[in-house]
């Protein structure tokens, strides 16, 4: 947390010598639901918060609200997961006036809708506007291609990997100056392999009704096609063995069809002893504890690569898709493996690998990834990394 301290001394003498108050930032998205952008948000609320600065987050609200608002951060509701342009265009001056009332220096819109919103507001409150480029955005025609560059046209645009910040440059022309690569962040202390107890662990095996001594392998994700349980499903029916339990965790969100044909593909396939779906699950932790393999199948390049990280973190051994970002996140056969996308018959080798592991070249391949990990996403350096670009922004004072 040092780059965080060095920050707020600098923004401390800053202030100090011009007689004025500590910087603010309103942090703008659709709602504070689970995901990468709440949990993003969140944790950028909590450590300006603790480093004196003010922290506003606007959204049409959610669960983790009490989360933002324990952490000493204000959040104001607007409907700013609205995509009616008349919604849109009336969130520019209701942002506009949030940031004069509460004296916004920087605003950081995360999200496409509000962002429209939070670039003309910036331009009416005379704030600094930034923006984080957390997808890889559908842009198959030019209208939708104009609706994402928002996320490109922030005076500095985050980039949560080295895949996206070339996705900035390459597709939207962004300018390379402006584009800095902020890896998301892990929270090392929560993905701690010392700090999940065997109870936890045993409660949920218990909960899901896993048998002692089997092999486990899982997919955490939410159940949506690209995700790619359909390819691990395929897999896990090729790899032939029957002493093993795979299980997919994540909400269907909705997606009933898409969860009935899963069900309907594991009894065609004649696996459904071996596969359970579980839904949701409020200890991540604990659930990959539980994990012999972890595997992220994507279909479609990861942004980021949230799992592959998490799991790294806490020492288990991941196998991935090899594009997008998990490219960075998993160094193939160093602190896991990546195999083709949507390559069934590639996924099953390299589980029969994995699972054939013996126990010291299994730690010594844990240990290779929760040093990854720690290097390199953890949340307090994406925190302070953030934190840094603020100041950064700042000392160049006004927009122009």
């Amino acid at each position: 947390m040092s780059s965080v301290r060095a920050a707020q001394h600098d923004t401390t003498i800053r202030t100090a010598a011009e007689g004025t108050r500590p910087p603010g930032v309103l942090q703008v998205l659709p709602s504070l639901f689970t995901g990468g952008v709440e949990r993003g948000t969140a944790d950028m609320a909590a450590a300006l918060a603790a480093a004196g600065w003010r922290s506003v987050v606007a959204s049409a609200g959610g669960p983790m609200v009490r989360e933002i608002e324990r952490a000493g951060a204000e959040h104001v509701v607007l409907p700013l997961n609205s995509k009616n342009p008349l919604v849109m265009r009336a969130n520019i001056e209701r942002l506009a006036r949030i940031a004069r009332e509460r004296h916004i220096d920087i605003i950081h819109a995360r999200s496409r809708a509000p962002a429209w919103s939070a670039m003309y507001a910036a331009r009416r409150a005379n704030c600094r506007f930034v923006t984080t480029f957390h997808g890889t955005y559908n842009a198959g025609n030019p209208l939708k291609k104009l609706y994402n560059s928002v996320m490109a046209r922030g005076e500095r645009v985050i980039a949560i990997s080295d895949f996206i910040g070339e996705v900035v440059r390459r597709d939207y022309g962004a300018d390379p100056t402006r584009v800095k690569v902020i890896p998301r962040g892990v929270d090392l202390a929560l993905f701690d392999r010392a700090a999940v107890s065997a109870e936890r662990v045993i409660q949920l095996a218990r909960a899901w009704r896993l048998p002692d001594g089997v092999p486990i392998v899982m997919l955490p994700a939410r159940l949506t096609d690209w995700k790619g349980q359909s390819v691990l499903i395929e897999a896990i029916a090729r790899l032939g063995s029957r002493d093993l339990r795979c299980i997919l965790v994540g909400d269907d969100q909705g997606r009933t069809g898409y969860r009935r044909r899963l069900e309907a593909e594991i009894l065609r396939l004649g696996i459904g002893p071996l596969i359970q779906i579980v839904g949701h699950c409020n200890d991540m932790p604990a659930a990959y504890m539980l994990a012999d393999v972890v595997v992220s199948p994507s279909t479609d390049p990861e942004a980021f690569g949230r799992v592959a990280a998490e799991a790294q973190a806490l020492g288990r051994v991941v196998i991935a898709s090899a594009h997008g970002a998990t490219r960075e996140t998993v160094l193939d056969g160093i602190t896991g493996w990546l195999v083709a996308p949507a390559d069934a018959q590639a996924l099953a080798e390299a589980l029969r690998t994995a699972l054939g592991l013996g126990p010291e070249a299994r730690e010594a391949m844990a240990k290779r990834a929760m040093q990854h990990a720690r290097a390199r996403f953890s949340k307090q350096r994406m925190c302070a990394d953030t934190i840094a670009l603020y100041a950064e922004l700042l000392r160049e004072g006004k927009p122009a």
